[in-house]
């Protein structure tokens, strides 16, 4: 068997979770315990856009509330009830339901799980080079360089 060997299909719910659960610095990255990632479009090599598989326990929160700067984003819920959170405000989400988030609106989102089930979802999002992140909520932010996210505070100083 070739080392580049890629599977045809697979079974999504079988995918092991990404051994990382966040990329953020603390102390922001404990906020991402209970949520689960299984990096659906990595085992295809896709490289244009990314899929995760991704599970909410209660409590549990998809990301910090950001807002790409080129990256476009979708989820698509498959099981649960999360709540989405934008600037505009609260959106309750169930099974079949989906939401869209245009790269530089500045639109900061994410979703969280208040409900005392798990919430699974699709998300999926573009890979375009040059992206940067904005954290409303957060003395945050994030610039992609080379595939990788690099942190710092509002003020430029790193974490």
């Amino acid at each position: 068997m070739a080392d580049n060997w890629k599977p045809v299909a697979i079974i999504a719910e079988e995918v092991p979770p990404r051994s990382k659960r966040s990329a953020y610095p603390e102390p922001f990255a404990s906020r991402m315990i209970g949520r689960e990632k299984k990096p659906l479009g990595d085992l295809f090599s896709l490289t244009n856009f990314g899929v995760n598989l991704t599970r909410l326990a209660p409590g549990s929160l998809s990301a910090l509330r950001h807002a790409h700067s080129v990256q476009d984003e979708l989820v698509y819920v498959l099981q649960g009830s999360p709540v989405l959170v934008t600037d505009v405000g609260e959106t309750q989400l169930h099974p079949g339901m989906c939401a869209g988030f245009k790269a530089g609106t500045g639109d900061g989102h994410h979703l969280v799980n208040r409900s005392t089930g798990d919430v699974v979802y699709l998300e999926v999002g573009d890979r375009t080079a040059g992206d940067s992140a904005t954290y409303p909520d957060d003395d945050l932010q994030a610039i992609l360089v080379s595939g990788t996210w690099q942190f710092t505070h509002k003020d430029g100083t790193p974490y």
